[in-house]
């Protein structure tokens, strides 16, 4: 099984590769812009990322492994003649095996709603900034996907843009709300420092770490994802196509080992 996983997510670099070859020749002025967009969380482009992460080492004895299909909506809202509202939303689909030892679950994980109430315009020093609620929904499938609960609490991200270079930090901290699960109430902070360079011809190089402390098992977990993506054209629609590497820097009892890999494929809808 392990070897099938591997084997696929070869076959998607392998596409995504030849996705973006393919694509070359349909790049637009525009695409650079575009591309810096999209290192933007909270820019005013309709976005619907897949992410696919690959970890494994995961479970007590670290015989398990994980696919995790994240569906990332981003979608703006101008609520003011100076500000906008962003929706962030994330749908996880898990299918992992192991990670219980003899156990294998697959279905949808708890989702996470983000809102972002930002300025239209850039402070004077340049900063692009927003804030607002964030929420964990307790959809999960399976109680072994999820935390069995609600959750809500803050949000916020700041960034610079300057010529080729995006850099910044979203964050977000999250406490439980109404605990009847078994599981411990949910305290975590979430922390995605990140910087992104992108090229004249659309290629995006960016480096982010997703760092998050859960302040029940006092244990950080912090992945840090390589990733080179590319804006291409198929037909009319305009889609960024991308993957890396993702090194796990630390992790909490049960996490996984030191790398995994990471695709994604974003459909764009500029205004």
């Amino acid at each position: 099984m392990r070897k099938n996983k591997r084997i696929g997510l070869g076959l998607g670099f392998c596409f995504l590769a030849g996705l973006a070859a393919t694509g070359a020749d349909a790049q637009s002025a525009g695409t650079q812009e575009l591309s810096k967009s999209l290192s933007n969380p909270i820019s005013s482009l309709i976005s619907v990322p897949f992410v696919l992460d690959y970890d494994e080492g995961l479970g007590p004895n670290g015989d398990g492994h994980a696919t995790v299909l994240k569906l990332q909506p981003v979608v703006p809202f101008s609520i003011a003649e100076d500000w906008n509202l962003i929706s962030r939303t994330i749908i996880p689909f898990i299918d992992q095996d192991d990670v219980i030892p003899n156990a294998s679950q697959s279905g949808v994980g708890d989702v996470v709603q983000s809102f972002f109430f930002s300025p239209k315009a850039p402070s004077q020093g340049g900063w692009i900034w927003g804030a607002g609620p964030v929420f964990l929904l307790p959809t999960a499938s399976d109680d072994a996907l999820g935390f069995d609960q609600f959750a809500a609490g803050i949000t916020g991200v700041a960034l610079q843009q300057s010529g080729p270079w995006t850099y910044g930090a979203l964050a977000n901290h999250l406490w439980g709300v109404g605990n009847n699960s078994d599981n411990p109430s949910v305290n975590a902070s979430f922390l995605q420092p990140f910087v992104s360079y992108t090229t004249e011809d659309s290629w995006t190089f960016s480096l982010q770490a997703e760092a998050t402390y859960n302040w029940q098992s006092k244990q950080w977990a912090v992945p840090i994802n390589g990733i080179v993506s590319k804006i291409v054209t198929i037909g009319d629609q305009p889609l960024s196509v991308g993957g890396g590497v993702r090194y796990w820097a630390v992790s909490p009892d049960g996490g996984a080992e030191d790398w995994g890999a990471r695709l994604n494929v974003t459909f764009l809808f500029p205004k």
